[in-house]
């Protein structure tokens, strides 16, 4: 843009020199020197804080775990030692001998049995032997 305006300020004194008899005009001069930096610009204000999140939901409560297995029985105890024996008792005192009785009644006489069967006849005897003759 710079060598634009150069050229077409060259052009216009041209232009004018043709008109009033002045000779060409001469080169163009140098390029001017580059500008100082400006000054660094002011910093910002610090935006607001933002606005605090809403509380997120709490979380469903989790299952139950299952039950666990029982354990195994435990061992049977020793049997526990056999207790002493106990003190034999005082001996009892001996009671009182008992009244005598009354004498009891006679019984009755009692029947008189059957008469028993007659025996049988015996045998009759062997004949004696005969007499030695005279």
């Amino acid at each position: 843009m710079k060598y634009t305006s150069v050229f077409v300020a060259s052009l216009a004194t041209l232009a004018l020199s043709a008109c009033t008899g002045t000779g060409p005009a001469g080169p163009a001069g140098p390029a001017g020197g580059t500008g100082a930096t400006g000054s660094t610009g002011n910093t910002g204000n610090t935006g607001s804080t933002g606005s605090t999140g809403s509380t997120g939901y709490t979380g469903a409560t989790g299952n139950t775990g299952a039950t666990g297995d029982t354990g195994a029985t435990g061992n049977t105890g020793n049997t526990g030692n056999t207790g002493n024996t106990g003190n034999a008792g005082a001996t009892g005192f001996t009671g009182a001998t008992g009244d005598t009785g009354a004498t009891g009644n006679t019984g009755a006489t009692g029947a008189t049995g059957n008469t028993g069967n007659t025996g049988n006849t015996g045998n009759t005897g062997n004949t004696g032997a005969t007499g030695p003759a005279h």
